[in-house]
């Protein structure tokens, strides 16, 4: 008789959690089939934040076991680049108990209030510095505001409703709510042109689109073949008389100042047109996934500063990274990273530089100082086809809203897009 209502239980559990794990979910795969409709993501998203509140631990494992899954299946299509694609089972259902058991720990306090707290403390969860989760993202294409504090006054309406000894003035839980309301998202505009055109003296930006499939890219023979398309790309900028051309994230795979007499063309071609290039760099035995700025025969640097973790780092002692990378990754090191971001003076405007993922972490924000705009180079090859790309074009929305700051974002594999203020 136990087991068949611990049968009973489960079931239920698994039911609601999926459930709560589809609200969760819907507002990327709503943006994923081009279906815009901002009352019904924020129905989603309240009903979302109201059963977090109410479910139990035992439902919000199950949730965070689907989350996970939901988020980011996406890891595995990466794994078929180094013959890992026997992983995938484990990587699939290790993101699932990982982020259940994250979950879980939200509803270990039958409390409401405790509960909340335990959610709000949620917002600022980074695992491995991996903070691709944010709870608060579900408010994005909806009328609430995708900040921290918004979810918090959400939380704080809903607590409101739920407590008796306020019945008589739950007229009230409507101000935290309006409190929590934007309207001023719809300035974060996503523009799919080929070349985007500025006004007054900011530069004119020639965003340059590639699809180059992953298992092409690093192929030795087929390097003449891209870097043929890379400089037809530069010509037509020139032609067009742009001020910047902007190339995708190690559009070059190989380490382009090794590279002399390519290295040596950009130089003199960036007596007509600025150049960003996403490449290799190697210093003092050192690589990094880094930017080459071209600027009338110079060259300025921009290594990465934020990392992908389990990627470009493995962020575990070293013994563990040593262990990990011998197995998986033939040997191979780490990526070094700089300490500091990168900011480029094109037509005396400056530019944060991004690569990637470090374009959605709060680091690569930090001491702006004044600088208004930036530049983001990405290649989603690895991980296209998938919802990887929505999810990452989400949180640019996320943190151009938040740092009120333009990006530019330049891709290989998936559309660019420009995140105006």
């Amino acid at each position: 008789m136990f087991f068949l209502k611990t049968q009973h239980f489960n079931k239920r559990s698994i039911i609601n959690g999926l459930v709560l794990s589809i609200l969760l979910s819907s507002f990327i795969y709503l943006d994923y089939f081009n279906i815009s409709f901002k009352l019904l993501d924020t129905i989603l998203a309240l009903a979302s934040v109201f059963l977090l509140l109410k479910y139990s631990k035992s439902d919000l494992f199950f949730t965070g076991f689907f989350v996970g899954i939901f988020w980011f299946w996406w890891f595995i299509n990466s794994l078929q680049y180094y013959d890992l694609n026997y992983l995938a089972p484990l990587i699939i259902l290790g993101l699932g108990i990982f982020y259940g058991l994250s979950f879980l720990i939200l509803g270990i306090f039958k409390n409401i209030y405790f509960k909340a707290i335990l959610i709000s403390l949620f917002l600022f969860y980074a695992p491995f510095g991996f903070d691709w989760l944010k709870l608060d993202l579900i408010f994005i294409n909806s009328y609430l505001n995708s900040s921290k504090l918004s979810f918090i006054l959400v939380l704080i309406g809903f607590l409101i409703l739920f407590e008796n000894r306020l019945k008589s003035f739950r007229i009230i839980a409507i101000l935290p709510f309006i409190l929590a309301l934007s309207f001023s998202q719809s300035f974060l505009k996503n523009e799919n042109q080929h070349t985007v055109l500025a006004k007054n003296d900011f530069p004119k930006i020639y965003m340059s689109q590639f699809y180059i499939n992953q298992d092409l890219r690093w192929q030795k023979e087929n390097f003449k073949k891209i870097n043929r398309l890379v400089l037809d790309e530069i010509y037509k900028a020139i032609d067009k008389k742009y001020d910047l051309i902007v190339l995708p994230e190690t559009i070059f795979t190989f380490v382009l100042s090794d590279y002399k007499s390519l290295f040596e063309e950009l130089k003199i071609l960036s007596n007509d047109i600025d150049i960003i290039a996403g490449s290799i760099y190697k210093e003092n035995n050192s690589y990094y996934n880094a930017s080459y700025f071209f600027s009338k025969e110079n060259v300025q640097i921009a290594k990465k500063v934020v990392l992908v973790p389990f990627g470009e780092e493995i962020p575990l002692p070293k013994f563990m990274q040593d262990f990990i990378n011998k197995l998986f990754y033939g040997g191979a090191s780490d990526l070094a990273k700089a300490n500091f971001p990168t900011d480029f003076l094109v037509k005396d405007t400056k530019f944060r530089n991004a690569i990637c993922y470090e374009g959605t972490n709060d680091k690569i924000y930090e001491d702006l100082n004044g600088v208004g705009n930036m530049i983001m180079i990405s290649n989603n090859a690895w991980f296209t086809p998938s919802i990887e790309p929505i999810l990452q074009h989400l949180l640019l929305k996320y943190y151009s809203n938040k740092y009120n700051i333009n990006i530019f974002h330049i891709v290989n594999g998936s559309e660019n897009r420009v995140y105006k203020r």
